[in-house]
């Protein structure tokens, strides 16, 4: 492979990822034009399309999706590689990817990027606002934080949270005229604020209850379905529903009174978050900083 060959898959591979020209441009520093003439000039060398091209989107050709999965890993531990050599340096330095959901990303990984970044300039933070479950290997992402049991098994694990617990809750202008639910049944006759998200095939999310070695879900029927955990609280808060969320999410607006938790002995803990990432990657000094800081530390 020549280095025109190896800089043009760098540049497909990331419009391939983005699934947009001039998001991927931006990050190559280059113009959408340029970018484009690059992906076209790779294909007329190929021989085969790898993109579909519409004025709306950009999606892989089953060509391009082929080499996507199959070279992009290659192209991200050959980065990873580079930048262990960082160790050389003075200081640690490089652009570490994180994809996990809102309150995960707000609750543990600002805080602890709030006390290591300011020691480190040369260290860059991507953060991936995503609800879905990544192949953060073909996403060429560099760790995800999920809950521990949403982990796959080939994955090296940190866990940087204690256990999790889910809490129902609703505001007091929604209980002024409703009785609050004593069993997960009762739920059947309340407005229920649903959430729809991709690690569930798209289907809306089912609340899950134990209570003595017995285990319960429930599909709960309202008004209002988000995709967002940040949408539910704002809903539940405005008395638009109830809301299924961890505890630590609602726990200063249960304790100020703008919402009341029920059904809590319904609900125990479970598996807490974790980093994980592949365990093929060799770690630079910048992303091994950033997994201790991350790291849980039991009191």
């Amino acid at each position: 492979m020549d280095r025109n060959d190896a800089s043009d898959l760098v540049a497909f591979l990331a419009v391939a990822r983005e699934r947009n020209f001039t998001r991927a441009a931006a990050q190559l520093g280059m113009t959408q034009s340029a970018l484009s003439q690059i992906v076209r000039s790779l294909e007329e060398r190929l021989g085969v399309r790898l993109l579909n091209r519409t004025t709306r989107s950009v999606t892989p050709t089953q060509a391009g999706e082929r080499l996507f999965l199959n070279v992009g890993p290659k192209f991200m531990e050959m980065d990873a590689d580079l930048a262990a050599l960082s160790e050389l340096r003075e200081k640690p330095a490089g652009t570490v990817r994180i994809t996990a959901g809102e309150y995960a990303a707000s609750a543990i990984l600002f805080p602890a990027l709030g006390r290591l970044l300011p020691k480190y300039p040369d260290i860059k933070v991507e953060v991936i606002i995503d609800y879905g479950l990544t192949n953060i290997v073909a996403q060429q992402v560099d760790a995800g934080i999920r809950p521990g049991e949403l982990v796959a098994k080939d994955m090296i694990a940190v866990r940087i949270s204690p256990d999790l617990q889910m809490a129902v809750v609703g505001a007091p202008s929604y209980f002024a005229e409703r009785k609050r639910p004593k069993i997960p049944q009762d739920l059947t006759r309340h407005n229920c604020l649903n959430l729809r998200l991709p690690t569930h095939g798209g289907s809306l999310y089912a609340w899950e209850f134990e209570k003595d070695g017995r285990e319960l879900n429930v599909r709960v029927e309202g008004q209002l379905v988000f995709n967002s955990a940040g949408l539910l609280l704002d809903g539940a808060l405005q008395g638009l529903g109830l809301a299924y969320l961890t505890e630590g999410h609602v726990k200063p607006y249960v304790s100020d009174g703008q919402l009341i938790r029920v059904l809590a002995d319904w609900c125990p803990p479970f598996s807490g978050y974790h980093l994980y990432y592949p365990s093929r990657r060799q770690p630079s000094p910048a992303f091994s900083l950033i997994v201790e800081a991350l790291r849980y530390k039991s009191r």
